[in-house]
Formats: C-alpha cells, sequence, structure tokens
C-alpha cells in the first residue's frame, strides 16, 4: 500500500521526501512526520500514514506524538538557557541549588554530572509504580534519598527516565516553576510550538497513538530470554522503573499510551509535541526562529562540549552515544549531519536536533516504534545533508 504523504518540500529538498515516504515501506500501521527549518526558513514540513491504527485515524499535520528521549534534550536547552543567563552553573554542586539531594555519597555530584548521566542514579533501587511516576514530590524525594548505583562522576550510564526528574527538579528549584511551566513559558508559548511537558487536559483525542513494531518486540523478546533469573538488570530497570512501565514504554493502553502518564511531568520521556513545532524550537537554539533565538553560540559551545563518551558502567553493546550537558551530541550511535549536530533521539525511531553549522532544525516522529537498528531516521538525515551539500 502506498502512503499519500501530504505537506511541503521547498525546491532542492525533494530527497527528503523520498526518503521520508520509504519510511512507510512495509509498514501500513504507520504514521510520522518530518519538519525542518533552514535558516529559520521551514523547508521541508510532510506527514503521512495512520495516527491510530485502531481507527485508522489519518496523521494530519496538526497530529501530536510522544516524542520518548527527545525530551531530554528539550530539558537540555531549559538547562542550558539558565547558564546562559547566570542563574545556573555547570560546575556547581547539584546541593547549591537541591539540598536534600547531597545524601548518600552524593554531595559532591556536579549539574554537569547530572545532565551527562554520571550521578549514579540512573534506575531507581526500589521499584516505583505509576502512581509514584505520575507524582513528581514523591518521585524526586525518593530519588534524592536514593544511594548512588556507582561513585558519582567515576562512570555513566544512560538515565533513560530519571535523567528528566533529576534535572528537572534542579529547574525547578532554579525558577520556581515546574519544567513544564518553565518549558510553556520559555519556549512553547513563544514560538506558538504545540509542545509539551505534561500534556494539558483535553488533548489526548489528538495525540497519535504509539505501537510496538515488529523488530522492538523481537529484541524485547531475546533480551527477556537473555536474562539471568533473580539479578537486576540495571539497564532494564532504568527502563521499566521496576515495574512502573513496561520494557517498551507502552502497551495498548498503559505507559506513555495512557493519559494519566502523558498529563504526567515526565521530562526523561513524556514529552509531546509536533514534528513541526520540535523543528522550529530546535531552530531556534542555533538560528533566530520566529523572531526567537533560545541560546547564544557560547552558550551552545560550552554545553556540547563532551562530558560523557565510551563504555558505560554497565555491559552494554556498542556503539556507544556521547553527551554534553544533557544535549546527545553526534557519534556513531547517532549521526546528525555533521560533527557540530547536537539534541536527542527517542525510543522507537524519534529525532530531533539542531546544527549550528547548517543552520538547521530538525524533527522526525513515528507512532510505529522499532529497535535500535531502526535506520528510519538516519535516512532521512542522509537525504537532508545531501540536500544542503549540493
Amino acid at each position: 500500500m502506498n502512503v499519500v504523504i501530504e505537506g511541503t518540500v521547498a525546491p532542492g529538498f525533494e530527497k527528503v521526501h523520498d526518503a521520508f515516504a520509504a519510511s512507510f515501506a512495509d509498514k501500513p500501521d504507520m504514521g510520522g512526520a518530518v519538519a525542518v527549518r533552514h535558516h529559520g526558513r521551514t523547508v521541508v514540513d510532510l506527514w503521512g500514514g495512520v495516527a491510530d491504527e485502531r481507527t485508522h485515524r489519518p496523521w494530519e499535520d496538526s497530529t501530536p506524538s510522544v516524542i520518548f528521549s527527545c525530551t531530554k534534550g528539550l530539558v537540555a536547552i531549559l538547562a542550558a538557557r539558565l547558564v546562559q543567563e547566570g542563574c545556573l552553573d555547570y560546575e556547581a554542586r547539584v546541593t547549591d541549588y537541591w539540598p536534600e539531594f547531597g545524601v548518600a555519597g552524593k554531595s559532591e555530584v556536579r549539574v554537569g554530572d547530572l545532565l551527562a548521566h554520571r550521578s549514579g542514579l540512573s534506575a531507581p533501587r526500589e521499584p516505583f509504580s505509576v502512581d509514584d511516576i505520575t507524582d513528581w514530590g514523591r518521585v524526586v524525594s525518593q530519588l534524592a534519598a536514593q544511594e548512588p548505583l556507582w561513585e558519582p562522576g567515576t562512570g555513566y550510564a544512560y538515565h533513560a527516565i530519571t535523567h528528566g526528574w533529576l534535572a528537572g527538579e534542579v529547574i525547578r528549584r532554579v525558577t520556581g516553576r515546574s519544567v513544564g511551566e518553565y518549558f510553556a513559558e520559555l519556549i512553547a508559548r513563544p514560538l506558538h510550538a504545540d509542545a509539551w511537558i505534561g500534556l494539558p487536559a483535553g488533548l489526548h483525542d489528538r495525540v497519535a497513538h504509539m505501537q510496538v513494531g515488529a523488530t522492538l518486540a523481537e529484541l524485547t523478546r531475546q533480551q527477556a530470554a537473555a536474562r539471568t533469573p533473580g539479578t537486576t538488570d540495571w539497564s532494564l530497570q532504568a527502563m521499566t522503573l521496576g515495574g512502573a512501565l513496561a520494557p517498551e514504554l507502552i502497551t495498548p493502553t498503559e505507559g506513555f499510551n495512557s493519559p494519566a502518564v502523558q498529563s504526567a511531568e515526565i521530562p526523561g520521556a513524556g514529552g509531546i509535541a509536533t514534528a513541526r513545532s520540535l523543528a522550529a524550537i530546535w531552530s531556534a537554539t542555533v538560528e533566530t526562529t520566529d523572531g526567537v533565538r533560545l541560546l547564544d553560540s557560547a552558550t551552545v559551545q560550552e554545553a556540547t562540549r563532551v562530558r560523557t563518551e565510551g563504555a558505560p558502567v554497565w555491559d552494554v553493546p556498542g556503539p556507544w552515544p556521547r553527551w554534553g550537558a544533557g544535549f546527545q551530541l553526534d557519534s556513531e550511535a547517532r549521526r546528525y549531519l555533521g560533527p557540530s549536530g547536537f539534541g536527542h533521539d527517542g525510543a522507537g525511531g524519534q529525532c530531533a536536533f539542531a546544527d549550528p553549522e547548517y543552520g538547521v532544525g530538525f524533527a522526525f516522529l513515528t507512532n510505529q516504534m522499532e529497535a535500535i537498528e531502526d535506520f528510519r531516521a538516519t535516512r532521512i538525515v542522509d537525504a537532508l545533508r545531501e540536500a544542503l551539500d549540493r
């Protein structure tokens, strides 16, 4: 079945359209969107497919989707803006802003280490429930009291979900506003962006329904079969939080398909946005976009300095990503347009980033979640690079 691709592409960017259209091959129930800003101007704005495979509701230009860990990139923008304004220091101790954090061997953790997955709190020692993860005060109190899983600053492991609460609580202590409120004030409203960390009431019916694709289902099965009974798999615990979430982060009605979870501020994975809005947000970090410039060049340079790379503390196969102060950087694990690219990808195939060299803001979103070997976003980025380099 040929999926009808709607939207617009500027002359010279036709190969991006073709790569996006090709991502629907053999995926009749998939929906998705891609958007690109170049020097602030929209050059790609495309969508197509099915927003909800249960009802065959079509994906429209205004369809928002769960962006999973792309949310971490948005939180990193908030932190960088506070650094730019002199309200936050990457080299300061977390306890300078959040005193309760400094127990159980965490008193020397720096903000930069917290943002770069080096705080030792990649997973909870005690299982979280759904009620826990939808209660901000409860979950951040438990993380603040927890003994780290390794000595902070000596190594890293991906803080798949906890990252958002840790960084978000620092932001809350500095600004006096929740991370979702600060995001709306600083970014979403000025850019007129359909993007939220904590979905407002009445919008759930617009959101695309997330589904587990064949490769993700098979990977989850293989990982479960290889797991040693009676031991704690800390990488799994980082994703599931001990039972609050499925390993795939969704079921047909629970996890990030649940209205209650979508409404909660879970800034490690729970952001919801349109591709059009995400592309504008990332563009505004490196170019004046719709009258808004979020970060200056000096701030971007400092925020994207490599803080984490190489093998993590847990035995996870490579290739491994690199991070700056919360931003995922260009690496073998996630290729952007070039070495200056920074942003964050998300579970199942999502990808959003900026590139100051090319003057680009990019976003690709899909509701059909596939495993890490999925190359849909990579092929679209490759096509964009070819268009820009012509």
